[in-house]
């Protein structure tokens, strides 16, 4: 099979499309056919190996001169091709979607990849397209998360900073959901973007200091 692998640390120039052996699942596993996979902000940081802090840590898990796992990529959504004999969730043919929870390197960005059948995995709703699928559960997960360690309720006011991001735009949006009143704050190229996600107040961040004008959160 086609898979994108990383060679070491560094720019983009690192990354090569190579053939490598097809994953055979194992008989918790389902072997999904990629059809869309992402690669996001953290995906960018291991691969050019540039941390902010900890990276002396980093290296020593994931690799000294190279990355151990060599296929990046987390998110995907495909197909079902086979199942192992202790999987009863799915079926051959199956429309899912999910998420390879690890630190880096999980291996989705390529044609074929196993998944563990009780791992973040569901069937793909009708309504939504694999590109829409695969872009959903690092960042929808991470807001819901967040929004409900924050005790998130109907009439609350509260503050998005980052809202055009992938964190930022599903919590704008599950925030609305909640019934909060949302000031969302961005940049100016993503004001009409963030407005369309629900937010009742947008800041552009070159032109208000959202530090202060944030703080009566709401419209």
């Amino acid at each position: 099979m086609k898979a994108i692998v990383a060679t070491g640390y560094g720019s983009p120039d690192v990354l090569r499309l190579k053939e490598v052996d097809k994953p055979t699942p194992d008989a918790h596993e389902l072997l999904v056919r990629v059809h869309t996979t992402t690669v996001v902000a953290g995906d960018s940081r291991i691969r050019s190996s540039t941390y902010t802090r900890f990276g002396l840590l980093m290296r020593l898990g994931l690799g000294i001169r190279r990355p151990r796992k060599t296929i990046p990529g987390n998110e995907f959504s495909g197909v079902v091709e086979a199942v192992g004999s202790d999987v009863t969730r799915f079926r051959v043919g199956d429309h899912v979607f999910g998420v390879l929870w690890g630190i880096a390197f999980a291996g989705a960005n390529a044609e074929y990849v196993c998944v563990p059948d009780d791992g973040m995995v569901v069937i793909r709703p009708t309504g939504i397209s694999h590109q829409q699928a695969a872009a959903l559960p690092v960042g929808a997960l991470c807001a819901l998360h967040f929004l409900r360690r924050s005790g998130i309720h109907g009439g609350q006011r509260i503050l998005i900073h980052g809202a055009s991001g992938s964190v930022g735009t599903y919590a704008v949006q599950l925030a609305r959901h909640f019934g909060a009143h949302v000031t969302a704050v961005c940049g100016p190229d993503s004001v009409e973007l963030v407005q369309s996600l629900g937010a009742e107040r947008v800041l552009d961040y070159t032109k208000v200091d959202y530090s202060i004008a944030g703080r009566r959160a709401g419209p």
